[in-house]
């Protein structure tokens, strides 16, 4: 006999049954990732991750992520291939540096078409191309970082080698000062260091090196286990970072009010951080590819000029470099 009574109570259960399972486990919990960085979180070279962080893009992606910071760029593809993390910020070249020594890191994404590193002296400087700096003090963030290899391969352009230059790795603030002391004759810099010296009396220069060595821009790298167990997890990270980016190429001046309003420590220096980032936005992050591709050609180039110039001491096939299907289709 039908029983509206027992009916309802039954209902009632079943939708208490329900709320509890979903209250137990969330549909849209966040996924915490940490990405491993190659020097600190706050310089501008890293506004792509702030902006897309501060926008809520992380978040609509399911990710929170914490960002550490190891020792250089080509330290972060070792502890990445180590399987420390599974991601992680490296050079252009990171993995045709390490990968003949067995780390098995390969590229998902470039963050933009530009070199990374310049060469940059003092405006009243005789330094008008890298063969000028034979016998010369040259300053870099590190030997384990991509500018460290990049100036090597504007040496080898021009048949000078680390031995004809006095190369002194002396972190990323001693990088500038030392330069603007005058105590050496260029270094191998970062837009953020370019703004560092104009900000404290200096007038840097570029001197331009395209025609001796075209350097990578900055990576996201993953290990190859990384790359087959988690492939989704890397995707919806290189979207989110992609959109950050792509905000700052889009216009740099409304990045950079985004940018400094996540990063308070800057405060007085408005005017300075958001010259750096519209430099990174015209001589790093655009490209005339779509956004996040790899430059396939220009990776195998620089593999060649490094075996070539024994900066490496093998080549490694060109698709243990990199990897593909990690970028927006949309």
């Amino acid at each position: 006999m039908f029983n509206a009574r027992s009916l309802v109570f039954s209902l009632a259960s079943a939708a208490a049954l329900a709320l509890a399972s979903l209250a137990a486990t969330p549909v849209h919990a966040q996924e915490k990732i940490t990405y491993l960085l190659p020097a600190p979180f706050v310089l501008p070279s890293f506004a792509p991750y702030v902006i897309a962080r501060e926008r809520g893009f992380y978040k609509e992606e399911n990710l929170e992520i914490n960002f550490e910071v190891g020792k250089g760029g080509i330290d972060v593809a070792k502890q990445v291939g180590a399987g420390t993390v599974d991601i992680g910020h490296g050079p252009g070249d990171g993995s045709i540096v390490v990968r003949p020594n067995g780390v098995p890191i390969k590229i998902v994404a470039m963050l933009g078409g530009g070199s990374l590193g310049a060469l940059i002296v003092n405006g009243n400087s005789t330094v008008k191309s890298p063969a000028d700096l034979k016998g010369k003090t040259v300053t870099v963030m590190s030997y384990q970082d991509g500018t460290f290899y990049t100036l090597l391969g504007m040496l080898g352009a021009v048949g000078l080698t680390r031995n004809d230059v006095d190369i002194q790795a002396v972190g990323p603030t001693n990088v500038w000062q030392l330069l603007l002391a005058g105590k050496s004759e260029a270094m191998l810099g970062v837009p953020d260091w370019i703004g560092a010296m104009s900000d404290n009396g200096g007038s840097p220069r570029v001197v331009p090196t395209d025609q001796y060595f075209v350097g990578l821009p900055q990576t996201i790298i993953a290990s190859d286990r990384a790359i087959r167990e988690k492939p989704e997890l890397i995707r919806r990270f290189v979207r989110a970072t992609l959109r950050g980016l792509n905000e700052i190429v889009r216009d740099p001046d409304a990045a950079a009010k985004v940018y400094l309003k996540a990063m308070p420590q800057y405060a007085g220096k408005e005017a300075s951080i958001t010259r750096v980032i519209n430099l990174y936005a015209q001589r790093v992050f655009k490209s005339d590819k779509p956004i996040g591709t790899i430059d396939v050609a220009r990776l195998e180039k620089t593999q060649d000029f490094y075996a070539q110039h024994a900066i490496i001491q093998s080549k490694s096939p060109m698709t243990d470099l990199y990897a593909t299907g990690f970028l927006p289709t949309r």
